[in-house]
């Protein structure tokens, strides 16, 4: 039992990894899952896009000679803030609520009467007022409140009531204090929420219906596993103080590794924990979601290629599809600028590239300003990685060089999570 196995649960589908006990990648596999509306979800469909990646990813391993009773350990990470309550069989008792839900205005107004004023909770698109809005219209008592990790491992486990410090995070715990703050039951019965175990914390073995459907080990641990975007960086830069990662997808995330923890909410900037260091950062709703709604991907080919770094086009963009921001600019009505566009498509797209390395560098420097560093080194993940316009324009605006990822794929850095191999 020498292997490791992460599981990612993204946007747009599931995928696995399996590494070797030196961390390089044996095989890895990948499955789709239906259209997702944030406000309405069946949970069981995440379940039935992660089991049809699991059935994938042994035939992969079969296919290389390898086995699934080889894993020793195997970890889940989901997106942050997506959530569904279940009872004690772990059956869905209210759709689940994505991460970009929105609209809990009055769970928010409670919250602000309880929590403290500069408390990560705070705000109508918070994980804790979800959490509430879920509570409020279940249709009987629920047993378990369960991230979309916690959710899978719950699964993959046959008992639930556990999570981890990164994706409890914003739902309440305090893991600096390794503890839900006092003042939480007041919003939510305590009785709910998960115990919440350290980012790579064995949880348990598989179940044995589990190992026997998927051909695992009974004695493969489950281990604590973290958010999407964390797991990306795990995957894409070395553990070192000022190393960071730039995650250039739908939207646009940084993340910064730092010896001390650093929270802004009032900007979105949090810090998640990795055993005694921090992860700081946030997520811009800019980036490759606006570019795409613009340019189809020849165009955006097409009009990068003899475009010409300087002189800068002059233009004060702020790139959105939508009212709304999360870092960082905390702000949910603040309105998308791309006006005046010009009558040059590449100067148009160029106007945009600079406006998200302005952006991109207010990021980075809203953790310096708040007792953090600046980047010393910083990694580029995600497809918008792959531009070298892009590239040379964020240089220009960080000061630095930039590095591409050598792996960008969470499902690898999740399985880093999944122990030591034996």
């Amino acid at each position: 039992m020498s292997l490791r196995l992460g599981i990612d649960i993204g946007t747009s589908g599931v995928r696995s990894a399996v590494i070797d006990a030196g961390g390089a990648v044996v095989s890895s596999a990948r499955a789709s899952h239906p259209a997702q509306d944030p406000d309405r979800i069946d949970a069981d469909k995440w379940w039935d896009a992660v089991a049809a990646c699991l059935s994938a990813q042994m035939t992969a391993l079969a296919d290389i000679g390898r086995a699934g009773t080889e894993i020793a350990g195997i970890a889940v990470d989901g997106t942050s803030g997506s959530m569904v309550l279940t009872d004690a069989a772990l059956t869905p008792m209210s759709p689940a609520l994505m991460y970009n839900s929105k609209g809990f205005d009055a769970e928010a107004s409670r919250i602000a009467d309880i929590a403290p004023e500069t408390h990560i909770t705070q705000g109508s698109n918070s994980a804790l007022a979800r959490a509430m809005r879920l509570v409020a219209t279940a249709d009987a008592r629920p047993v378990h409140l369960l991230h979309q990790a916690d959710f899978i491992a719950a699964r993959l486990m046959g008992r639930g009531g556990m999570s981890d410090h990164n994706n409890a995070l914003k739902t309440g715990f305090d893991p600096e204090a390794e503890a839900w703050p006092d003042w939480i039951g007041a919003l939510i019965d305590p009785a709910l929420l998960p115990d919440v175990r350290p980012v790579g914390e064995a949880l348990g073995p598989v179940a044995a219906d589990i190992a026997t459907r998927f051909g695992l080990s009974p004695k493969a641990q489950i281990h604590a596993g973290t958010t999407d975007s964390t797991a990306a960086f795990l995957a894409s830069a070395p553990l070192k103080a000022g190393h960071a990662v730039t995650s250039l997808g739908s939207t646009l995330a940084v993340k910064l590794l730092s010896p001390r923890r650093i929270d802004d909410p009032a900007t979105g900037l949090y810090s998640h924990r990795l055993g005694d260091v921090w992860l700081a950062g946030g997520a811009s709703n800019t980036g490759g979601a606006v570019l795409a709604h613009y340019f189809s991907t020849d165009e955006l080919i097409r009009l990068s290629k003899g475009m010409a770094v300087d002189p800068p086009t002059g233009l004060d963009y702020y790139p959105l599809l939508q009212p709304g921001e999360r870092f960082p600019v905390n702000d949910p009505t603040l309105a998308p600028r791309l006006a005046p566009r010009p009558e040059d498509d590449q100067v148009f797209l160029k106007a945009m590239f600079e406006a998200m390395a302005r952006i991109e560098r207010a990021a980075y420097q809203s953790i310096a300003d708040r007792g953090g560093i600046f980047p010393t080194h910083v990694y580029s993940a995600g497809g918008g990685a792959q531009n070298p316009v892009w590239r040379a324009i964020r240089e220009r605006a960080l000061g630095l060089p930039l590095s591409e990822a050598p792996q960008t794929e969470a499902s690898v850095g999740v399985a880093t999570l999944a122990g030591a191999p034996a």
